[in-house]
């Protein structure tokens, strides 16, 4: 099942929804970033999560969105940055973390990262980007993205993610939805939806069982009049670095510390975090870098 994000809403506008299969998205992530199950089902849940949150809060090409959590455990910096296409990238400090299975039988996520807090930056070209910030509640993501609706941006949500990873190391099965309340809603229907995801199995089971995107969204909704909307997006992990990108980089140090490099290294190699391509710079480069460089 290719990786696929569609949403929906009820007949009378009062919910909204979001699905995603992201399976191979988070398979990417794997593969660039060598990372142990604990820590894929990490970068996962984040990147997946953040491809949701691109899709519901950013509308123009050129609008990005950081979700960033600060851990105080194994994981110290998990970072997943989506467009309005859910184009996401990202990357964890500590690919190589893998735990034993928490109580419920479950990849450690919440024990590797530990408290901490989780940071959305909106950056919709304005002057200021919009920022969020809230303290982790379970370090599970799902939980935290939830919270930080309510309390950021005061819209009663519900987040469930997923990261299914063999034994192998690669990704059997990956997704996530995202509820969330209009003013229209009623506590009725709070109270329904709550019932409904009481019961429902966990999201890599129904990806795994071969539900798609939509059978996914209808099953959380079930019993409310839904319509899926037409704007189905395919997410995908998409690094947007260049040479060009590095040489900002380089030049955003300094003329000292350039010059620094020059002389005891004579040659530069940046990589990226998101990707792990290598970018050389020569002496001739980095001294033309240098004349650009403010003091």
């Amino acid at each position: 099942m290719s990786d696929i994000l569609i949403r929906g809403n009820s007949m009378d506008g009062a919910i909204r929804v979001f699905a995603a299969v992201t399976t191979d998205l988070v398979n990417e992530a794997q593969r660039i970033h060598h990372t142990y199950p604990t820590a894929t089902a990490a970068l996962g849940r984040l990147l997946t999560g953040a491809a949701i949150m691109g899709a519901a809060g950013l509308k123009n090409d050129t609008d990005s969105m950081t979700v960033q959590i600060k851990g105080e455990g194994e994981i110290k910096n998990l970072v997943a940055v989506t467009d309005s296409k859910s184009r996401v990238r990202g990357y964890v400090s500590n690919p190589f973390v893998d735990r034993p299975l928490n109580d419920k039988g479950k990849l450690d996520v919440g024990g590797a990262i530990g408290g901490g807090y989780l940071s959305v930056v909106r950056d919709l070209g304005m002057k200021e980007p919009y920022v969020g910030q809230i303290p982790l509640v379970s370090g599970e993501i799902a939980e935290d993205l939830t919270y930080y609706y309510a309390k950021s941006e005061q819209i009663p949500t519900s987040v469930a993610l997923g990261v299914l990873v063999d034994t192998d190391n690669t990704v059997i099965a990956s997704g996530g939805f995202m509820i969330q309340l209009m003013p229209e809603a009623t506590d009725e229907m709070a109270e329904r939806l709550e019932e409904i995801l009481k019961d429902i199995p966990p999201i890599t089971t129904m990806i795994k069982d071969g539900m798609s995107a939509e059978d996914i969204l209808f099953r959380v909704t079930e019993g409310f009049s839904m319509i899926c909307e037409n704007k189905t997006v395919t997410p995908k992990y998409e690094c947007k670095c260049s040479k060009e990108r590095m040489e900002k980089a380089l030049i955003s140090i300094g003329k000292e510390e350039l010059q620094s490099i020059i002389n005891e290294q004579g040659t530069a190699e940046l990589t990226c975090h998101f990707c792990d391509n290598k970018y050389q710079f020569n002496k001739k480069e980095l001294e033309d870098l240098l004349k650009k460089a403010k003091g």
